[in-house]
């Protein structure tokens, strides 16, 4: 993991109405890059643990860089 690409700054816990399994939980992640982007990424009940969190953060934070270099 290259956490320097990104940090957390904030995860605040979500609940919304799924359509096939009624109320699902997700989480709300708030980070900033290193070229200085914010932005916010939701990250499912599954998927949050760190190993798989980390991948999902970092090509987030590197696709957002990319973007604000164009």
């Amino acid at each position: 993991m290259m956490a320097a690409e990104y940090k957390v700054l904030r995860i605040v816990e979500m609940t919304r109405i799924s359509e096939m399994e009624g109320l699902e939980r997700y989480y709300r992640h708030s980070i900033l890059t290193k070229g200085g982007t914010k932005l916010t990424v939701d990250i499912s009940e599954k998927d949050f643990l760190a190993e798989k969190a980390a991948p999902i953060l970092l090509k987030k934070a590197v696709e957002a860089d990319k973007i604000l270099g164009l």
